[in-house]
Protein backbone atom coordinates (compact mmCIF):
# COMPACT_ATOMS: atom_id res chain seq x y z
CA UNK A 1 0.00 0.00 0.00
CA UNK A 2 2.74 2.38 0.38
CA UNK A 3 4.59 3.59 -2.17
CA UNK A 4 7.45 6.46 -3.07
CA UNK A 5 6.34 8.94 -6.05
CA UNK A 6 9.01 10.57 -7.51
CA UNK A 7 9.94 14.01 -9.40
CA UNK A 8 12.27 16.45 -10.42
CA UNK A 9 14.25 14.17 -12.94
CA UNK A 10 15.49 16.10 -15.79
CA UNK A 11 18.26 17.02 -18.22
CA UNK A 12 20.27 19.74 -17.51
CA UNK A 13 23.88 21.54 -18.63
CA UNK A 14 26.66 20.53 -16.78
CA UNK A 15 27.07 22.94 -13.74
CA UNK A 16 23.40 22.99 -13.55
CA UNK A 17 21.13 21.92 -10.60
CA UNK A 18 18.05 20.11 -9.91
CA UNK A 19 15.64 19.48 -7.22
CA UNK A 20 14.83 15.90 -7.13
CA UNK A 21 11.17 15.09 -4.24
CA UNK A 22 9.85 11.45 -2.87
CA UNK A 23 6.70 11.45 -1.52
CA UNK A 24 5.44 8.43 0.85
CA UNK A 25 1.83 7.85 -0.02
CA UNK A 26 -0.58 5.29 1.58
CA UNK A 27 -1.13 3.95 4.94
CA UNK A 28 2.31 4.75 6.91
CA UNK A 29 2.74 3.96 10.28
CA UNK A 30 6.15 5.56 10.82
CA UNK A 31 9.56 6.09 8.44
CA UNK A 32 12.88 5.82 9.60
CA UNK A 33 15.89 6.21 7.38
CA UNK A 34 15.36 7.64 3.58
CA UNK A 35 18.15 8.05 0.77
CA UNK A 36 18.52 8.79 -2.56
CA UNK A 37 20.62 5.78 -4.75
CA UNK A 38 22.22 6.43 -8.40
CA UNK A 39 22.89 3.63 -10.56
CA UNK A 40 24.82 4.32 -13.89
CA UNK A 41 24.95 1.92 -17.09
CA UNK A 42 27.19 -0.67 -16.45
CA UNK A 43 28.07 0.39 -12.49
CA UNK A 44 26.23 -1.09 -9.45
CA UNK A 45 23.70 1.35 -7.56
CA UNK A 46 25.55 3.06 -5.53
CA UNK A 47 24.05 5.35 -2.18
CA UNK A 48 24.66 8.89 -2.66
CA UNK A 49 22.78 10.45 0.45
CA UNK A 50 20.87 9.14 3.53
CA UNK A 51 18.73 10.95 6.08
CA UNK A 52 17.31 9.11 9.48
CA UNK A 53 14.27 10.19 10.83
CA UNK A 54 16.23 12.40 13.22
CA UNK A 55 17.78 14.25 10.77
CA UNK A 56 21.46 12.58 10.18
CA UNK A 57 23.22 12.51 7.15
CA UNK A 58 25.57 10.59 5.10
CA UNK A 59 27.09 11.60 1.89
CA UNK A 60 28.73 10.07 -0.87
CA UNK A 61 32.06 11.40 -1.11
CA UNK A 62 31.50 12.40 -4.95
CA UNK A 63 28.48 14.41 -3.78
CA UNK A 64 29.87 16.08 -0.76
CA UNK A 65 29.74 19.90 -1.03
CA UNK A 66 27.47 19.49 -4.21
CA UNK A 67 24.19 17.39 -2.69
CA UNK A 68 21.95 18.07 -0.08
CA UNK A 69 19.60 15.62 1.01
CA UNK A 70 16.68 16.90 3.48
CA UNK A 71 13.08 15.56 4.51
CA UNK A 72 10.30 17.12 5.77
CA UNK A 73 8.78 14.76 8.42
CA UNK A 74 5.12 16.01 7.91
CA UNK A 75 4.88 15.41 4.44
CA UNK A 76 6.41 12.14 4.29
CA UNK A 77 8.65 13.41 1.69
CA UNK A 78 12.65 13.31 1.27
CA UNK A 79 14.67 16.23 -1.34
CA UNK A 80 18.05 15.87 -2.96
CA UNK A 81 19.10 19.37 -3.89
CA UNK A 82 21.75 18.59 -6.67
CA UNK A 83 23.84 21.13 -7.58
CA UNK A 84 27.43 21.86 -10.11
CA UNK A 85 26.09 18.76 -11.50
CA UNK A 86 29.00 16.64 -13.68
CA UNK A 87 28.65 14.37 -16.39
CA UNK A 88 29.37 11.64 -14.13
CA UNK A 89 25.92 12.56 -12.07
CA UNK A 90 24.19 11.12 -14.95
CA UNK A 91 22.26 7.76 -13.33
CA UNK A 92 18.96 6.74 -12.33
CA UNK A 93 17.81 8.01 -9.37
CA UNK A 94 16.07 5.90 -6.98
CA UNK A 95 14.60 6.95 -3.65
CA UNK A 96 14.56 4.53 -1.02
CA UNK A 97 12.69 4.36 2.61
CA UNK A 98 12.34 2.27 5.30
CA UNK A 99 8.47 2.06 6.41
CA UNK A 100 6.03 0.39 8.32
CA UNK A 101 2.20 0.40 8.06
CA UNK A 102 0.18 0.43 10.84
CA UNK A 103 -0.75 -3.70 10.14
CA UNK A 104 2.78 -5.16 8.66
CA UNK A 105 6.30 -5.16 9.61
CA UNK A 106 9.19 -2.67 8.61
CA UNK A 107 10.56 -2.84 5.13
CA UNK A 108 12.28 -1.37 2.46
CA UNK A 109 10.69 0.54 -0.09
CA UNK A 110 11.82 1.72 -3.23
CA UNK A 111 10.87 4.49 -5.96
CA UNK A 112 10.29 3.77 -9.54
CA UNK A 113 13.60 5.85 -10.69
CA UNK A 114 13.99 8.76 -12.41
CA UNK A 115 16.68 9.52 -15.18
CA UNK A 116 19.24 12.53 -14.31
CA UNK A 117 21.22 13.39 -17.56
CA UNK A 118 23.83 15.91 -16.96
CA UNK A 119 25.14 17.02 -20.55
CA UNK A 120 25.44 19.77 -23.08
Amino acid sequence: QVQLVESGGGLVQPGGSLRLSCAASGSIFSIGTMGWYRQAPGKQRESVAVITSGGVTNYVDAAKGRFTISRDNAKNTVYLQMNSLKPEDTAVYYCNAVVQSRWSAEYTKWGQGTQVTVSS
